[in-house]
């Protein structure tokens, strides 16, 4: 996943600091990150990062243009509890969405510095991840 962000040093402080990934290769304009297992870039693009669009989805909001990971539970109530004592506004607080059907799951939406918005994910049990 390659993506737009405004300022490279502050993509590195909020992904590699506040987020806790690893850093990988870089450039002048680029750098890649160890996103919970999955390679992502942040481009500089100052012009084009951040989001518009929405849908609604289980009575929220989502923004169209996202990305995220899916979690174990345990990591992802300890990344919301981390994020909600940085007092990171979330554009949709940690819960539970579709709650007693098929793909249950806990969900939060936040923004990067630059705009970009992020949803973390789990399940209770990982067969749900694609249930109908």
């Amino acid at each position: 996943m390659a993506f737009p962000v405004r300022d490279l040093s502050e993509a590195r402080a909020f992904y590699g600091d506040l987020l806790g990934c690893p850093e990988g290769r870089s450039s002048d304009d680029w750098v890649d990150f160890d996103f919970f297992g999955h390679q992502i870039v942040a481009h500089l693009s100052p012009d084009e990062a951040g989001h518009k669009a929405h849908n609604q989805v289980d009575g929220d909001s989502v923004p169209v243009r996202h990305f995220g990971a899916i979690l174990p539970m345990k990591e992802w109530r300890k990344l919301a509890d981390r994020l909600t004592a940085e007092k990171i506004s979330f554009i949709i607080e940690p819960g539970i969405r579709f709650e007693g059907l098929p793909g249950e799951q806990a969900t939060f939406f936040f923004l990067d510095p630059s705009g970009n918005a992020l949803e973390f994910k789990a399940f209770h049990d990982d067969a749900a991840i694609f249930a109908r």
